[in-house]
């Protein structure tokens, strides 16, 4: 089985997020996918079907080395660029990919050989509240001062529930995860947290154990361009950059926008660079 190694929301390879995309993924089961992406331990892998004939219809399952994912971003945006990689023509290219959470539609572009620009429609979001949180700063080992202060935590979901937490210019430096955050998510009604520089857009994103730190969050970043629509900090349809990864060596950049009414948000894409870093093939498969 041949699998691709890509370089997400970055144009050079060995930085931004790294990914295995599968294309050839019919037949695998389940507990097979989640065996190879702990084979490969990029953060994520993704494996992929063709629907219906059709060449540019696609399911995915998406994995990462706990658990398959009912959505994630940079693993979407790799994939669709496989697939012109694939294809091997110029121009751009419009794909359909059905996820668990939903259906997406990726725009890539072919900068150069390898080279790819890809953006991903995530769709409406949806606002699932204000939650009232007095420790929630101890969450992150930061004192309550570092919250921001005019910018309230908010659980905005494009297919997975982000807590987003608006900090203070300087606060994502020092900023740690010491003890498992999960079931206080699940209490407030959210799955992961974000951190937000709303100010410098700039966020971090780690496994809610603390244990690893995610390089670039396109999820995450959706819910991002949602939020600061929401909240008057982007118009309708501005296109911003949001960092994410220097912190883990691995700078990466994440074009957001959000399109509609700051009450009526009706979709929000998320796109950045992509790079080819190497072709390889299974010699065997997990039973």
């Amino acid at each position: 089985m041949h699998y691709f190694h890509v370089d997400v929301f970055s144009g050079l390879p060995f930085s931004g997020n790294s990914l295995t995309v599968f294309p050839e993924a019919t037949g695998l089961s389940g507990s097979q996918m989640q065996r190879i992406t702990e084979e490969m331990r990029h953060f994520e892998s993704i494996f992929l079907e063709q629907k219906d004939g059709r060449h540019d219809a696609w399911r995915a399952r998406v994995f990462d080395l706990a658990e398959e994912l009912d959505f994630a971003g940079h693993p979407v945006i790799g994939a669709a660029s496989v697939l012109h990689a694939i294809e091997d023509t110029d121009g751009s290219r419009t794909w359909s990919l059905e996820l668990k959470a939903r259906t997406v539609e990726v725009v890539t572009e072919r900068r150069a050989p390898g080279r790819y620009a890809s953006v991903l429609d995530q769709g409406a979001p949806q606002f699932l509240g204000l939650p009232v949180l007095n420790d929630l700063a101890s969450w992150f080992s930061l004192d309550e001062e570092d919250l921001h202060p005019e910018l309230p935590p908010e659980i905005v979901t494009t297919g997975l529930r982000y807590l987003i937490v608006p900090v203070r210019a300087g606060a994502l430096a020092r900023a740690r995860i010491t003890s498992d955050i999960g079931q206080r998510l699940a209490r407030a009604g959210a799955q992961f947290a974000y951190l937000l520089d709303a100010d410098d857009l700039e966020g971090r994103h780690w496994n809610n154990d603390g244990v690893v730190e995610d390089v670039a969050t396109g999820s995450a970043a959706g819910c991002v361009a949602a939020y600061l629509r929401r909240h008057g900090r982007i118009e309708d349809g501005d296109r911003r950059t949001l960092r994410q990864g220097r912190y883990c060596g691995r700078p990466s950049e994440m074009t957001i926008s959000a399109h509609g009414d700051p009450r009526d948000i009706t979709s929000v894409r998320v796109g950045g660079e992509v790079a080819v870093v190497a072709r390889g093939r299974l010699e065997g498969l997990p039973r």
